[in-house]
């Protein structure tokens, strides 16, 4: 669809709202997600149109999801009125979409908190701050209530909230400590992944992840890495890049090595965990820190790694 001077300076999800008949925040999901292009790339919800602007827009299932409640249990970290951090399992996705409307966080937390999550991201998303993959383990915190979660995306902004994931990578990294900085926006060709792209296309978004060796192996090696950008697969993709994905992710290059097929029942998914979550309270505006033991699996794959290197 071309631009004509009557939608000019309007925000790309409001043009993406009207044009499909679809709620704001569905139309943000599409554009968060990658499913609308401007000339041929990806621009930021709040992109005011030009004229001659081509805007190109992927249905998704047209049929609306709902979010039910359902007696999953919760590793509950910490909790109070305002805030709940949970450390999630691999394996369990954080919000429903389609091909995944149940099991999920939001499920659990609907049934768990009894309607008291933040609505900003409206029925399918309530209080979800910043997500985790599914087959990612970990620390996230969700908001108890607007207030809340208008604070903590504050803070999620302006880089004050400090994520740090432990991961195992393939081979062994050139320095024991560094920044992977790029740019990352949706893969060119699969719109289900993301890459490293020229600062210069359209939609790249800045992508800067902090790393450290904790421990070498032979072939391999277990990092911390520390999130100071936030992009969707950030820390798989930038490992990747580095040439030293993280084992058993296959969508970004792990599943390969003889150490990953011997071992390949207790690899479900990629071995990458949230271990440290720091912030500042919304009420109290005191800092806090949770961490969060290694799953099991994790645990025995750098038993049998130390095992293998001795």
């Amino acid at each position: 669809m071309q631009i004509n001077e009557a939608d000019v300076k309007k925000r790309l999800d409001l043009y993406v709202s009207e044009a499909m008949q679809i709620t704001r925040s569905s139309a943000q999901g599409l554009i968060d997600d990658g499913f609308v292009l401007v000339n041929g790339g990806e621009q930021p919800k709040n992109y005011r149109l030009r004229q001659g602007d081509i805007v190109e827009i992927e249905e998704r299932e047209p049929r609306e999801l709902s979010c039910e409640p359902e007696d999953i249990p919760l590793n509950i970290v910490y909790e109070d009125k305002d805030i709940i951090v949970i450390d999630k399992p691999s394996g369990m996705v954080v919000h429903p979409a389609p091909g995944n409307e149940s099991g999920t966080l939001v499920n659990a937390l609907l049934y768990h908190c009894k309607g008291e999550l933040s609505g900003i991201n409206g029925v399918v998303r309530p209080g979800i701050v910043h997500r985790i993959d599914k087959d990612t383990s970990g620390l996230l915190v969700v908001a108890k209530n607007d207030e809340s979660h208008v604070f903590l995306s504050s803070l999620l902004k302006d880089h004050q909230i400090t994520r740090e994931y432990h991961a195992i990578l393939t081979g062994h990294l050139k320095e024991n400590e560094g920044t992977i900085s790029t740019y990352m926006a949706r893969h060119p060709v699969d719109r289900k992944k993301m890459a490293v792209v020229p600062s210069t296309r359209q939609g790249a978004r800045e992508a800067i992840t902090h790393y450290s060796v904790i421990e070498d192996f032979a072939g391999y090696t277990y990092a911390k890495m520390v999130l100071e950008t936030g992009r969707t697969h950030q820390i798989r993709v930038h490992t990747s890049y580095l040439g030293h994905p993280i084992i058993g992710d296959e969508v970004y290059g792990g599943g390969k090595t003889p150490f990953e097929k011997t071992n390949k029942a207790l690899l479900d998914g990629q071995i990458l965990h949230a271990k440290r979550l720091t912030l500042i309270h919304p009420r109290t505006k005191e800092e806090m820190s949770f961490e969060c033991d290694l799953p099991d699996n994790f645990k025995e794959l750098l038993k049998r790694l130390r095992e293998k290197s001795n």
